[in-house]
C-alpha cells in the first residue's frame, strides 16, 4: 500500500492507495494548468458566487460548473473535491481497487476494506471524537467537509463543520459549501435547522448530511455510522480498520 503526501501550490493531497507508480503529481499539476488556462480564459469563472455555464471547456472546468449548477454556488467551491474525484478516476482507470484521496478535508474514495474518517469541529466537543466508518463499495464515494470556523474558505455562515457525502466529490464540495452558507441564526440550533432545511432542496444530489454547529448536530438522508475515536482527528484523517 503506497502513503503519501503531496503540495502543489494550494492542493495538499493525502493519498493511500494499493497502486503504486500512480503518477498523482503529474497528473495533478497537469489538471491545475489546464485549470488555470481556462480561467485566464475565462476570468469569472474564478471570481463568481453564482454558478458558470461551461459549454465548451477542459473537463475539470465542466465537472466543476455541474457541481456548481446543483448547489446553487460559484465553480470555485467544487475545486479541491474535484480535483480529487478527477485524481481518484486516474487511479481506477490504472486497475485500482483501493484508493482514498484526502484534499485538504475533500475525500474522493473507493475502498474494499472498512476505513474511518476522522471529522474535525472547530471547538465543538464533538471535533475529534468521531468518526465515520465506510464500508467496502465498489462504488466511488465523495466525502467533503465546509465551515465557516476552520479553514481558508469562504463561507457565509458559521457552521462548526457540514459534512456531505455523495456518489461524486466535485458535488459534495459544492454542497458542504452551499448548506454551511445557511448557518445563520443567534442560536445554535436555529443555524443548524437553517442548514437542514437548505439540505432539503437538494436532497436528490446526496446520500447524507451531517451539520455541527457548537454542541448541537442534525443529520439529513443516510450518513455512515458514527463511532468513536481514540485519535485527535483532524479533517479528512484516516484510520484503517
Amino acid at each position: 500500500m503506497t502513503r503519501e503526501k503531496i503540495h502543489i501550490e494550494e492542493t495538499l493531497i493525502n493519498l493511500i492507495t494499493d497502486i503504486k507508480n500512480h503518477g498523482i503529481s503529474g497528473y495533478i499539476l497537469k489538471e491545475r494548468l489546464i485549470l488555470k488556462d481556462y480561467i485566464r480564459r475565462n476570468p469569472d469563472f474564478l471570481t463568481s458566487l453564482e454558478p458558470v455555464l461551461v459549454k465548451e471547456g477542459p473537463l475539470i472546468a465542466k465537472i466543476m460548473s455541474r457541481a456548481a449548477r446543483k448547489a446553487e454556488v460559484g465553480p470555485m467551491a467544487a475545486v479541491a473535491g474535484t480535483i480529487s474525484q478527477l485524481s481518484l478516476l486516474h487511479l481506477l482507470n490504472k486497475g485500482s481497487r483501493y484508493s482514498i484521496i484526502d484534499n485538504g478535508g475533500d475525500i474522493a474514495l473507493k475502498t474494499n476494506r472498512k476505513v474511518v474518517t476522522g471529522l474535525y469541529a472547530g471547538n465543538s466537543s464533538l471535533s475529534g471524537n468521531i468518526g465515520f466508518q465506510i464500508k467496502p463499495s465498489p462504488i466511488p464515494m465523495g466525502i467533503c467537509t465546509s465551515s465557516g470556523t476552520v479553514g481558508h474558505s469562504i463561507s457565509f455562515g458559521r457552521a462548526d463543520a457540514v459534512t456531505v457525502f455523495a456518489s461524486e466529490a466535485s458535488t459534495a464540495d459544492a454542497l458542504a459549501t452551499s448548506i454551511a452558507n445557511q448557518a445563520r441564526g443567534d442560536k445554535d440550533q436555529d443555524a443548524v435547522q437553517n442548514c437542514l432545511d437548505k439540505a432539503d432542496d437538494f436532497k436528490e444530489h446526496f446520500r447524507g448530511v451531517l451539520v455541527i454547529v457548537g454542541e448541537n448536530a442534525g443529520t439529513v438522508g443516510k450518513i455512515p455510522q458514527l463511532i468513536k475515536t481514540d485519535k485527535k482527528a483532524v479533517l479528512g484523517d484516516l484510520f484503517e480498520i
